[in-house]
């Protein structure tokens, strides 16, 4: 079974990336090569001055950074208005503005200028922490354990000094504490193609899940101490020299910490049934993004690879490889009818894992529509999401004129009905004994509304059957694939 995950992987990695190497340009590097005899047959613009508005705060160098052409450059006439979409979407795609318009305005000879108007977002969210503790709002609302809760401050800064980075701050108290900040600055250099991230952290719960039975989580909870305490920090380097291309390069460290009675119950849990582990970790990661946008995409397409070394046998033997790829297809089939599929494999070298690092399904976007109370465990998985989709309700622009600033009185909003199927294999070779649902094929399908709106919202409301005829309502908060 391990050599269909090698083949599904290779499929993906391989295929698929040699695709994303073929159609990335790094349209700002390039200079028009147009044969004279082209330029006659088709007509040319040639790009006299980039005008942009509405940016008080964003450097204006971040928004250029993201168009498909620069000035002084000649561009086909058949060409322009794939150009300008293109730009309009890249510059919408960096979370930072709500509104994005892109117009043009022919001067004289074959001259052309380009005026860019951008509505900002607010950037500064400080504001308390009141959430779930569980893998996902379906898991907690089930059981609704209001003991589950955490609360703090969670202070957040975008596009910090107008150069589109991310200072952020976190002290999170309740079921799962935590305290950390991270920083991020997509660009350190002039050509604007490396930047950084450093991140660092504390955290620590007075529960935790210390093994999987029925596909379940079980938990052991100690109200007078932490039965698991971890410290955290990494460092990664970022390599964007085209704009739909990026490189991350990681380094982290790792400390955590174990309370006996936590490895007397589970001793599988900690590697070699230790009370402290600590190791280091490398991390690399290449993202191929051409999707229209990139919260809730209509068209385009996603592709990356992730390869993690957890363990340099410098601190700890702990000695782990795993490779894990996603390719995600969006198509627009006619006016309101859209399709996508997404296809993701996991593969690990070591079936043995210690419990508390190993993941299969049942997490965040790895999870199969249906089965989100389940966890299914695993060291390897395939997992293939199908959706059909049509657009109930077109996108619609809004003003609500009691409030008074444009960063909220502005909106848009949008819903989409979908018809979904999900298909998913786990193989697992260490807990598979107290499961039931590893090792055997997965399916889920089901009816969904979505509604997307400004700030990158999206609420989704699905309702799924899984193999076992299980039915149930779900909600959601990002889109499917």
């Amino acid at each position: 079974m391990k050599l269909f995950f090698v083949l599904l992987f290779l499929f993906i990695s391989v295929k698929i990336f040699s695709i994303a190497i073929d159609e990335s340009v790094c349209y700002f590097e390039s200079d028009s090569l147009i044969s004279p005899d082209t330029l006659d047959k088709t007509g040319y613009f040639i790009i006299n001055k980039i005008e942009i508005s509405g940016n008080k705060k964003t450097k204006h160098y971040i928004i250029t950074r993201e168009l498909q052409f620069h000035k002084g450059e000649t561009v086909l006439k058949i060409d322009i208005g794939k150009l300008l979409k293109e730009s309009q979407e890249n510059i919408f795609n960096t979370s930072l503005f709500n509104f994005v318009t892109i117009d043009t305005n022919i001067v004289e000879n074959h001259l052309v200028n380009i005026k860019i108007n951008v509505l900002e977002r607010w950037y500064l969210w400080p504001f308390p922490v009141f959430e779930f503790a569980d893998r996902n709002f379906n898991s907690w609302l089930k059981d609704s354990d209001f003991s589950k809760l955490n609360y703090g401050l969670y202070l957040v800064q975008e596009n910090f000094r107008g150069r589109n980075e991310t200072l952020n701050f976190r002290l999170r108290l309740g079921y799962e504490q935590r305290y950390s900040v991270y920083y991020e600055a997509p660009y350190i250099n002039k050509k604007q193609t490396i930047g950084i991230a450093v991140d660092a952290g504390y955290a620590q719960s007075h529960e935790v899940p210390v093994s999987t039975i029925n596909d379940t989580l079980h938990f052991f909870k100690d109200v007078n101490d932490y039965p698991k305490k971890e410290f955290f920090s990494s460092f990664s380097l970022i390599h964007r020299k085209c704009i739909h291309n990026t490189h991350y390069f990681s380094l982290g460290f790792s400390d955590y910490k174990f309370a006996d009675t936590l490895l007397k119950i589970s001793p599988d849990y900690s590697f070699q049934n230790q009370t402290e582990v600590r190791f280091l970790s490398l991390f690399y990661k290449y993202k191929s993004d051409f999707r229209d946008y990139k919260h809730y995409p209509l068209n385009g397409y996603y592709f990356d690879i992730e390869v993690t070394k957890t363990g340099l046998g410098i601190l700890d033997d702990l000695d782990l490889f795993s490779i894990q790829s996603t390719f995600r297809k969006f198509w627009k089939l006619n006016n309101r009818f859209y399709y996508a599929s997404g296809l993701t494999a996991k593969f690990s070298s070591k079936a043995i894992q210690p419990y508390f690092i190993q993941r299969g399904l049942g997490y965040e976007r790895d999870f199969v529509r249906g089965y989100e109370y389940y966890v299914i465990d695993g060291q390897n998985f395939g997992l293939l999401k199908t959706n059909f989709k049509y657009e109930l309700l077109s996108k619609k622009v809004k003003t609500i004129n009691i409030i008074k600033t444009q960063k909220f009185n502005k909106i848009y909003y949008s819903f989409y009905l979908n018809l979904f199927a999900d298909f998913a294999f786990v193989e697992d070779n260490q807990f598979f004994i107290t499961n039931s649902l590893s090792n055997e094929l997965l399916v889920g399908y089901g009816v969904g509304l979505d509604l997307v709106t400004y700030y990158d919202i999206v609420i989704r409301l699905d309702f799924s059957i899984n193999r076992m005829g299980e039915k149930g309502f779900f909600v959601h908060f990002r889109a499917p694939i």
